[in-house]
């Protein structure tokens, strides 16, 4: 029994998709109201922070994201629901091309804090910490359409219950599909 549970979990840790320094956070995870009271006396400290990016700026020799910060669950994914913290940049050596890193998209990056940088934002002049990016993470959009149970109801939010197979269709995702029949 025991060999079963250890080949389980092997592979289901085989099917992580992030990368090992976002799903494992350092061993002191430094939290960005730590950082942000003394940043010199914290340079080099490793971290792990996350939050929806505001802006993307690309230099001859690197690249600057501007995250808001929020606190991040145990898998490393921003917890947007929660107050904000603040704005963290971070600098990564290889080109963030904006058409990927898009405004409002969730991310988490691990790296070292290496200090703050000048930045004006609206008509306020902040000293932002920066980030050594090691990991980058992209999260994907969650959209909630609903689920299936096992008695052959789905569930939507916007339409309530109904069955997903009734009538010789099957109904999901909005609309009726017919097995084994073509339409041309």
């Amino acid at each position: 029994m025991n060999r079963y549970l250890l080949l389980i979990s092997l592979l289901l840790g085989a099917c992580s998709q992030l990368p090992p320094a976002i799903q494992d956070p350092p061993l002191y995870n430094l939290s960005y109201n730590e950082a942000i009271k003394n940043i010199a006396s914290l340079k080099n400290a490793p971290v792990r922070w996350g939050g929806i990016i505001v802006e993307v700026e690309n230099e001859q020799d690197f690249s600057l994201l501007q995250v808001l910060s929020y606190p991040l669950s145990s898998d490393g994914r921003p917890l947007t629901e929660q107050p904000h913290q603040g704005r963290f940049l971070i600098k990564s050596a290889e080109f963030l091309d904006p058409a990927v890193y898009v405004k409002n998209t969730e991310i988490t990056v691990a790296g070292t804090l290496i200090g703050d940088l000048k930045r004006n934002i609206g008509n306020r002049i902040m000293y932002l910490p920066l980030l050594s990016a090691t990991a980058i993470h992209l999260w994907p959009a969650y959209v909630y359409d609903g689920y299936y149970d096992n008695f052959g109801y789905y569930y939507s939010p916007y339409y309530g219950a109904y069955p997903y197979f009734w009538g010789g269709y099957y109904w999901g995702n909005n609309y009726p599909r017919y097995p084994n029949r073509r339409f041309r």
